[in-house]
C-alpha cells in the first residue's frame, strides 16, 4: 500500500516524497521496523527511494558506528532521497549513492552485516509511460537472482539479506536462493486483517544456516484499528502513535 501525500512525517524524520516514484508504503514501513538488525552494524540500502529505509535503521541503530550505504537508480529519487537524509538527525551515518545496484557491487570494496532492500516485484504486467516509475516498480532492472548475487558477494558470513515480497514471489525467491547457497531463517507471515489471507512475506536469509523462525503479523483488527502485535512494531516511528 502506497501513502500517497507529498511528505510524510515520523516521529525523528520527514520524508518528502512529491519528487519520488515510489512513495511511503506499509511495505517498506514494517520491513524498516522488524528487520532484525546487529549493533553496530554495516547496512546496504538496495534501491532505498524516499530513503524510508536508510532513515528508520538509523533510528533503530543509536551507536555511532553503525553507517548505512543507500543506493537509488532514479536520478530525482535519488536527490530527494539525499535531502531527506540530509535534514535528519543522522545525515553524517548514510551516505546515499546514485547507481545501478549491480555496478556499485562490482566497485564495493567492502561487506555488509544487513542488506536490505524493498523491491520492485511487478513480472510481465502493465508498465507505465513513465520509465523512472517502472524502474522502481518493475523487476526487469533489479531480478531476484540479481539481489541473491549481490547478498552473497556483499554479506558477511553471519550477515543476513532482509526482503519483503508478495507470498507467490517470496516462494520463487527462496527457490533461487538455494542456488546462492543462502538459507532462510526467518520468515514473517503478513495479513491485513484476522479474515484475509497472506499477503506479504518478510525474509531474512544469510550464508551462515541457523534455526528457522516462523512468525505471524495480522496488521488491522478491523478497518482503522490496528492489532497490538502491529502497534508495538511501529509505535517509535509513526507520529500520532
Amino acid at each position: 500500500m502506497r501513502i500517497q501525500n507529498s511528505s510524510f512525517r515520523f516521529k525523528k524524520f520527514t520524508v518528502n516524497q512529491d519528487r519520488c516514484t515510489m512513495k511511503v508504503g506499509t511495505d517498506g514501513i514494517l520491513l524498516g521496523a522488524s528487520a532484525s538488525l546487529p549493533e553496530p552494524a554495516q547496512i546496504l540500502d538496495i534501491g532505498t527511494g524516499t530513503g524510508l529505509l536508510a532513515l528508520m535503521l538509523a533510528q533503530r541503530s543509536p551507536s555511532a558506528n553503525t553507517s548505512i550505504d543507500a543506493v537509488e537508480i532514479d536520478t530525482e529519487s535519488y536527490h530527494q532521497a539525499k535531502e531527506n537524509i540530509q535534514q535528519s538527525p543522522w545525515g553524517d551515518r548514510i551516505n546515499i549513492y546514485r547507481a545501478r545496484i549491480q555496478d556499485f557491487a562490482i566497485a564495493c570494496p567492502q561487506q555488509y552485516d544487513l542488506i536490505i532492500s524493498n523491491p520492485p516485484f511487478f513480472i510481465n504486467s502493465y508498465k507505465s509511460p513513465q520509465a523512472s516509475r517502472n524502474l522502481a516498480r518493475h523487476s526487469d532492472s533489479l531480478p531476484q537472482t540479481d539481489i541473491l548475487q549481490i547478498a552473497r558477494q556483499l554479506l558477511k558470513p553471519h550477515g543476513h539479506l532482509a526482503i519483503i515480497y508478495p507470498t507467490d514471489l517470496a516462494k520463487k525467491f527462496l527457490d533461487h536462493a538455494r542456488d546462492f547457497d543462502l538459507f532462510c531463517d526467518r520468515q514473517v507471515y503478513i495479513k491485513p486483517m484476522p479474515q484475509s489471507a497472506i499477503e506479504r512475506i518478510l525474509l531474512e536469509l544469510s550464508p551462515t544456516k541457523y534455526p528457522v523462525r516462523e512468525t505471524f503479523l495480522t496488521i488491522e483488527e478491523e478497518k482503522h484499528v490496528y492489532t497490538p502485535d502491529y502497534l508495538r512494531l511501529v509505535k517509535d516511528f509513526y507520529l500520532y502513535l
